[in-house]
C-alpha cells in the first residue's frame, strides 16, 4: 500500500486529494490500482504519519498460521478417549453471517464514554429481566450504522447484526415493544447526561467550553396526527423544504470541536429570536456563570437579548452576525474611513467600535470570487431568457406566469433588474438597474459582525467566527449520518425521545471523529464505520461422529486496510469466542 496524490485547481488555488492505494496483480501479470482509503486534504506533518504507518505496517504483517484437523477417516486406530471428536468435514456448514466489525466499534465508543455504567445505574432492570441499558445500546448501535425505524431494526436489522454476540443476549432486545417502551425511560435522565458526557470529553480529549456555538434547525414528520393545543408538531419555517409536513425545531448549542453541551426540542412554529434568553438561562442555571463566548449566526439574537447580555454581572460575551443590508447601509460611511487589517492571507478586516460594540467588517478574497461568479451566472441566464421572453408571442397572463418562474429560479439576478410589465398589453421592458449592480458588487464577499469583545484581536474575531460551522456540520451529520428525519412517532414524548437517541448517536459520532481527527487525519466517521462494517460473524457448524456438533463463532478476519486503521487509532480486536459443542443426540 502507498499514499497516492491528486490536485485539482479550483478558485484559482492548487488543492492536494490523498488517498491510500494498494496495488493487486490480476491475470496476465498486470497490476492494478485499489482504493483502499480516501483522506482528503491533509497537511505535511499528516501526510508523514500516515507514510511511516503504511511503512511499519508492510514490515510488521504477520503471517497466517496452519492449523492441524482431525477429520474421521483419519487416526482410526487412535485409543478411544473422551478428548478426541472426530469430525465430518464434508458436512461442514457455515450459518448466521452477520455484520460485526461496526457493532464492535460501537459498543468500545459506548464504554469509553463510559455510557454502560451511566446507563445501568439509572435504567435498572425489569421484574421480568428486560435490561433496559443494553436495548438503549441496540437503539443508539442502530441510529449510528443503519438509521431507520424502530420497526425496521425489529424485522430486519437486528437479525443481521452481531450485537447479541457482542452483549451475550438475544433477541428479546429486538423486541418491538421493549424498543418503543424504552423511549418512555429516557427523557428525565437529559441535565444528568449533560453533565457527564461533558466530563468524559474534558478527560479523554481536554475539551474546552468556554466558547459556545447555538443555531437551531427543525425536522419533519411524515404524518399528521390530531394535535393537541400544547403539542409541539406545528406548521412553521422548513430547514428541510418540507413546508406541507408539520414539524419540531432543535436548538442545539456545541462546541468549536463539535462536543455537544446540551439541546432542546422547541414547537415547530418557533421563532429564532424567542429562543436565547432561555437557553442563556438554562445553560447559566446547570454549569453556573463562567467566561463563556456565544457565537450565532444572525436572526438569532434580538437588540433587546444582546442588551441584556452586555449588562449581566459578569457581561456575557458574544460574537454574532448582523444582516448586512441595514446595518451596513447606516455605518457604511463610517467604515469607509477606517484602515483594513489583515486577519489571515486572503482575509482582511476593519474594525469600528460604537457604544460598547466593535463592529468588524470582513471581506474574503476566496468569498468575493464565489459569489461574484455566481452572481453573473445567474445574471447570465436571467439576461438571456427576458430576451427570449420578450420574442414570444403570449398572453399577459402567461408572460407574468413565465416572468414569476424566471425570478424563482434566479432570485438575486432579479433584484438588480428592473421589470416594467405594461397594464394592459402582454409586453414588458428591462434594463440592468446599475446602482444597485455597484452596490451589489461593493459588497461581495463581506460580512458584517458585532461583538462585545472589544478587546480581541482582528484574526481571532474572524476564526471565532468560522468555527460556527461546528454547529452546521453537527445538523448535517444529525440528517445525513443518522437520518433523524422524518420522525414516525405519533406520541410527543416518543418524538422528543426519539431526538434524545439520535443525540446519543451523534456524541459517539463526534467521539470517534475527535479520535481521527488526532490518529488519522482526512477520515471520517462514516468511511470507518462502512470499513469496520465489512468485518461478518459466522458460526462454523462441524458434525462430529458421535451425532454432536462443534459450533465454532468467529469473526472474518480484518483486510490489510482495516489492520492498518486499527493500528492508527490503537485498537484491537478482542480474542475470537470459545467453540461450543452440543449435547449427543439421544435416540
Amino acid at each position: 500500500m502507498f499514499l497516492r496524490c491528486s490536485s485539482r485547481k479550483k478558485d484559482g488555488k492548487e488543492h492536494r486529494y490523498f488517498s491510500i492505494v494498494e496495488n493487486k496483480r490480476v491475470a496476465g501479470g498486470r497490476v492494478v490500482q485499489r482504493h483502499v482509503l480516501y483522506l482528503g486534504e491533509i497537511n505535511s506533518s499528516q501526510e508523514l504519519s500516515w507514510r511511516k504507518s503504511i511503512e511499519v505496517f508492510a514490515d510488521g504483517e504477520e503471517r497466517p498460521s496452519t492449523l492441524a484437523l482431525f477429520p474421521e477417516d483419519r487416526f482410526k486406530e487412535v485409543i478411544a478417549d473422551d478428548s478426541i471428536v472426530r469430525v465430518r468435514l464434508s458436512e461442514l456448514r457455515l450459518c448466521g453471517a452477520r455484520e460485526w466489525g461496526a457493532c464492535w466499534l460501537v459498543l468500545h465508543l459506548w464504554r469509553e464514554l463510559e455510557l454502560d455504567r451511566f446507563w445501568s445505574e439509572r435504567l435498572e432492570r425489569s421484574r421480568k429481566g428486560t435490561r433496559w441499558a443494553e436495548v438503549l445500546l441496540v437503539l443508539v448501535a442502530y441510529r449510528l450504522i443503519a438509521p431507520g425505524s424502530e420497526w425496521r431494526l425489529h424485522r430486519e436489522w437486528f437479525k443481521s447484526c452481531a450485537l447479541g454476540d457482542l452483549l451475550g443476549a438475544d433477541f428479546s432486545l429486538a423486541d418491538s415493544h421493549k424498543l418503543y417502551t424504552c423511549h418512555d425511560l429516557l427523557l428525565k435522565h437529559k441535565p444528568a447526561l449533560f453533565d457527564h458526557l461533558i466530563g468524559r470529553w474534558r478527560d479523554l480529549f481536554n475539551a474546552s467550553f468556554e466558547v459556545l456555538l447555538y443555531d437551531l434547525t427543525s425536522t419533519y414528520f411524515e404524518s399528521e396526527p390530531p394535535l393537541s393545543e400544547d403539542d409541539k408538531r406545528r406548521f412553521g419555517y422548513s430547514r428541510d423544504k418540507r413546508s406541507d409536513c408539520v414539524q419540531v425545531v432543535i436548538a442545539l448549542i456545541v462546541t468549536p470541536q463539535g462536543f455537544p453541551l446540551a439541546y432542546e426540542v422547541l414547537a415547530g412554529n418557533t421563532s429564532d429570536k424567542t429562543t436565547l434568553r432561555e437557553f442563556l438561562q438554562k445553560i447559566e442555571t446547570q454549569y453556573g456563570k463562567a467566561e463563556r463566548i456565544w457565537l450565532m449566526d444572525r436572526g438569532i439574537p434580538t437588540e433587546a437579548v444582546l442588551e441584556e447580555m452586555r449588562h449581566s454581572d459578569p457581561p456575557i460575551k458574544y460574537l454574532v452576525g448582523t444582516p448586512p443590508k441595514g446595518r451596513l447601509t447606516r455605518l457604511e460611511k463610517q467604515l469607509m474611513d477606517k484602515p483594513w487589517h489583515s486577519a489571515r492571507p486572503g482575509v482582511k478586516v476593519k474594525l469600528l467600535p460604537q457604544q460598547g460594540e466593535l463592529y468588524v467588517l470582513a471581506e474574503s478574497r476566496d468569498r468575493i470570487g464565489k459569489e461574484r461568479s455566481m452572481r453573473r451566472r445567474q445574471l447570465k441566464w436571467l439576461w438571456g431568457r427576458l430576451k427570449e421572453l420578450s420574442a414570444m408571442t403570449l398572453t399577459r397572463e402567461e408572460l407574468l406566469m413565465k416572468l414569476g418562474a424566471a425570478k424563482q429560479k434566479s432570485p438575486s439576478a432579479w433584484r438588480l433588474v428592473q421589470i416594467e410589465v405594461a397594464k394592459q398589453a402582454a409586453s414588458f421592458s428591462y434594463r440592468l438597474n446599475r446602482e444597485k449592480l455597484r452596490r451589489a458588487w461593493r459588497r461581495e464577499g463581506r460580512y458584517l459582525l458585532r461583538t462585545n469583545l472589544t478587546e480581541t484581536e482582528p484574526a481571532k474575531l474572524w476564526s471565532l467566527y468560522l468555527q460556527l460551522v461546528a454547529v452546521e456540520e453537527a445538523f448535517k451529520n444529525l440528517k445525513g449520518d443518522l437520518a433523524i428525519r422524518p420522525i414516525f412517532h405519533q406520541k410527543q414524548k416518543r418524538v422528543e425521545a426519539h431526538i434524545f437517541v439520535s443525540f446519543l448517536a451523534y456524541c459517539l459520532h463526534v467521539t470517534l471523529g475527535q479520535r481521527l481527527r488526532t490518529l488519522a487525519p482526512g477520515l471520517t466517521p462514516r468511511s470507518v464505520l462502512e470499513k469496520f462494517a465489512a468485518v461478518q460473524m459466522i458460526d462454523v457448524h462441524l458434525p462430529t461422529t458421535d451425532g454432536r456438533e462443534i459450533i465454532l463463532t468467529r469473526y472474518t478476519q480484518p483486510e490489510a486496510e482495516l489492520k492498518l486503521l486499527l493500528d492508527k487509532l490503537k485498537l484491537q480486536l478482542p480474542p475470537q469466542p470459545p467453540p461450543k459443542i452440543s449435547a449427543a443426540q439421544t435416540t
